[in-house]
């Protein structure tokens, strides 16, 4: 693990994220798993995520599309904190699922849509 490449995508990943997620995932890694939240943190939120070829904002739709076609309802919950964050609206998080209901299926964007109001409830938006 690179040091500064670490310290740099945790930056990025709580920035996204939020540090109260971010450090608890941090601080609960054990032998078994650790080796995976330095990757994700050094590679994903580093090495991708602070890439200049896109903005924040396109990553996070980018994502929101991508986990709904993969139905991965705990990510995608992140992922709209995540959206919300790099200043998506409601609005835009809506049309993105709607996209990927037809391109993905709509069962996929329903389960988006349950969760990102999970999210919404939980933020009072």
């Amino acid at each position: 693990m690179d040091q500064e490449r670490f310290n740099k995508g945790l930056a990025t990943r709580r920035e996204v994220l939020g540090a109260e997620h971010v450090d608890k995932s941090i601080a609960s890694a054990d032998d078994f798993n650790r080796p995976m939240q330095e990757l994700v943190t050094e590679y994903c939120w580093h090495e991708i995520w602070n890439r200049p070829g896109l903005d924040r904002r396109t990553r996070s739709i980018i994502n929101l599309a991508m986990l709904t076609a993969l139905n991965r309802p705990h990510e995608i919950k992140l992922h709209v904190v995540g959206a919300l964050n790099n200043g998506l609206s409601k609005t835009e998080i809506s049309e993105v699922f709607l996209q990927t209901a037809i391109y993905c299926g709509v069962p996929a964007a329903i389960d988006s849509f349950r969760v990102a109001r999970e999210v919404f409830k939980e933020r009072g938006i």
